[in-house]
């Protein structure tokens, strides 16, 4: 029997050469994946402490600035899964490397744009040249390193996008207050150039990745289609549609809420608070000891536990009390992130880089969709209305969890 990336079978997996704890083939994966998750994820969110400015020197309303960073995620999560079917193609490693370098690139592009609407196309395309990162960097770690250790290295990968997502928004922040936010940008650019030579370094080539010549149509939608039909996997990418509904909404609308009275924040004191993200690199490095020590599974109860009382806080006056509930909502939603996309590789008997093109394009459709809805239960009824939203999905994500407490 032939072995192709659709079947891998059960011979060629006691074949595998992985990558072993300790070695320093695994330090070294685990520091470029790291700089792939920072890279990707802080040129996706560097705009957002600038869509004042723009809306400023465009001359434009803040509705039409949003769209230097929506239009950049929207892009993000279409191209995911075209990536993660052409990464089968032409490999995992060169994919994510010329992605993380052209982005860079177009950051940089943005930065010197004559006008909004050339800004617009750069950031589109940014995100549409970022989809090549996510979904093949988590297949790249379940084809890669060993099972064991799995769960650790995938935390470390999360960790970064962490650190790249708070950076993002809290470093282009400080740097528009010494220099003008086109230099802030083209600076922000030329650094993660930097990171995408050190991942192209730093990143043992793949062996285990089996190259499906071509782009066979037929072979990826019937690849997603078992992936669909996967009870357990559909669990998990509702739980990965689920979490990032519930983070992305309350810190969406958390903004509105704590810049009017009785707190007036202003826009510095608000960037701020993204350092709250610094609890989701601490708890995404960890998570691999934790799961190896409790279980995926219970983690991911946790996780929507911790997040339920994390929003119960943010109802109490107090400034110290929302942010104390704000920031045990991103530690849920870090650990809960965590488990479930440590869950897809195992769960995924073949073609693990559709199985996780799928789960991310579940996550981000959880940000868009939900992240928009939250304006109107906004607008209706302030932020008990946002709250209840958050807590009519979490409960039904808390029994998702329940049901997938024994996946891997």
């Amino acid at each position: 029997m032939s072995t192709s990336a659709a079947d891998v079978t059960a011979d060629h997996v006691s074949r595998y050469v992985w990558i072993k704890k300790g070695t320093a083939e695994y330090k070294q994966a685990g520091l470029a994946l790291f700089l792939a998750g920072f890279a990707s994820f802080s040129l996706i969110y560097c705009v957002q402490p600038l869509l004042p400015d723009f809306a400023l020197g465009f001359n434009i309303s803040p509705a039409q600035s949003s769209l230097a960073l929506s239009l950049t995620t929207v892009c993000l999560a279409l191209a995911i899964l075209l990536a993660s079917a052409f990464s089968q193609a032409v490999g995992r490693r060169g994919l994510m490397f010329v992605s993380m370098l052209l982005a860079a690139v177009l950051n940089v592009a943005a930065a010197a744009a004559p006008d909004w609407h050339f800004l617009l196309v750069a950031r589109a395309l940014e995100g549409f040249v970022l989809g090549g990162v996510p979904a093949v960097a988590m297949a790249y770690l379940a084809e890669e390193i060993e099972p064991p250790q799995l769960a650790k290295a995938m935390g470390l990968y999360i960790a970064g996008t962490a650190f790249g997502a708070m950076m993002g928004r809290v470093g282009m922040g400080l740097l528009t207050g010494l220099m003008s936010w086109n230099m802030a940008l083209a600076i922000w650019g030329g650094l993660c150039m930097l990171a995408a030579v050190g991942f192209i370094v730093l990143l043992p080539p793949s062996r285990n990745f089996v190259r499906q010549p071509g782009i066979n149509v037929g072979f990826h939608v019937n690849a997603w289609r078992r992936h669909v039909q996967n009870l357990a996997m559909l669990r998990v990418y509702a739980i990965g549609f689920v979490i990032t509904s519930i983070f992305v909404t309350i810190f969406n609308y958390a903004t509105f809420r704590l810049t009017a009275a009785p707190y007036q924040l202003n826009q510095t004191e608000i960037s701020l608070i993204f350092l709250l993200f610094g609890c989701g690199v601490v708890v995404s490095s960890v998570y691999g000891s934790l799961a190896k020590r409790f279980g995926g599974g219970s983690l991911l109860i946790a996780s929507f536990i911790i997040s339920l009382l994390g929003i119960g806080l943010t109802l109490f006056g107090a400034l110290i009390a929302v942010l104390a509930g704000m920031a045990l909502v991103t530690i849920g939603f870090f650990t809960g992130h965590s488990a479930a996309s440590s869950a897809v590789g195992p769960l995924a008997k073949h073609a693990k880089g559709h199985a996780s093109s799928l789960y991310l394009l579940f996550y981000y459709l959880g940000a868009s969709v939900t992240g928009t809805l939250g304006g109107w239960f906004w607008q209706q009824g302030g932020w008990q209305a946002v709250t209840l939203l958050t807590v009519m999905l979490l409960l039904p994500g808390l029994a998702l969890a329940w049901c997938s407490r024994k996946s891997p």
